[in-house]
């Protein structure tokens, strides 16, 4: 199935940790260590108490300094805006209602951020059409089918990482949190690595 199916016919908690993952993947541009999003994932494990996400969700705002979200034109890093907004949108309540709206809007930006990113991929110019161009990715380039030729190499891996995340929720339910867990540790590995050269080529 492709990412956009796979949003589509997901549960609660799958939604979640999908919006989750992409946030957790996204975290070097937020200025955060790798534990700062450990409280949620810990929250849709088994016992987790879902009246508790929206408190365990401010702390980590509170931790990573988003108050508030300025406008485009008042920031220059529009890759770190789209990560403090996927942030700033996550809802405090964990319903499959919202949650999705969630996770689809996380897919996409994650997605864009990647492809800001990637040092293949120096033109930006035509930023604003990214999540056109990302949504068409998402509905037909299914890592599954082998359908990422064209795509910049960071959001290639992106890509597969968002597919397996939901593919471990809906195959193995909470058994599968831990390996998705997994999934998005390498890619926060990965990104992080990104955005250190980044900050080294600007110096």
């Amino acid at each position: 199935m492709s990412l956009v199916e796979l949003i589509a016919q997901a549960d609660e908690r799958g939604l979640a940790a999908s919006g989750l993952a992409c946030l957790d993947r996204c975290v070097p541009l937020l200025g955060g260590d790798d534990e700062v999003l450990r409280p949620l994932w810990a929250n849709l494990a088994a016992g987790g108490d879902p009246a508790e996400w929206g408190g365990l969700l401010e702390q980590a705002r509170s931790k990573l300094g988003v108050a508030e979200i300025v406008d485009d034109e008042d920031i220059e890093d529009e890759a770190a805006l789209l990560a403090r907004r996927m942030l700033a949108a996550a809802p405090a309540v964990r319903s499959a209602a919202e949650a999705r709206i969630w996770a689809d809007a996380c897919s996409v930006a994650s997605l864009q951020i990647h492809r800001l990113l990637d040092p293949a991929e120096d033109d930006v110019s035509s930023a604003g059409a990214l999540p056109q161009a990302l949504n068409s990715v998402r509905a037909g380039g299914a890592p599954a089918t082998g359908r990422t030729t064209g795509m910049s190499p960071l959001v290639a891996a992106e890509l597969r990482r968002q597919v397996s995340v939901l593919e471990l929720l809906a195959g193995h339910g909470v058994g599968g949190l831990r390996r998705a867990l997994e999934v998005s540790t390498e890619g926060r590995r990965v990104l992080r690595a990104v955005v250190s050269r980044r900050a080294r080529g600007k110096a």
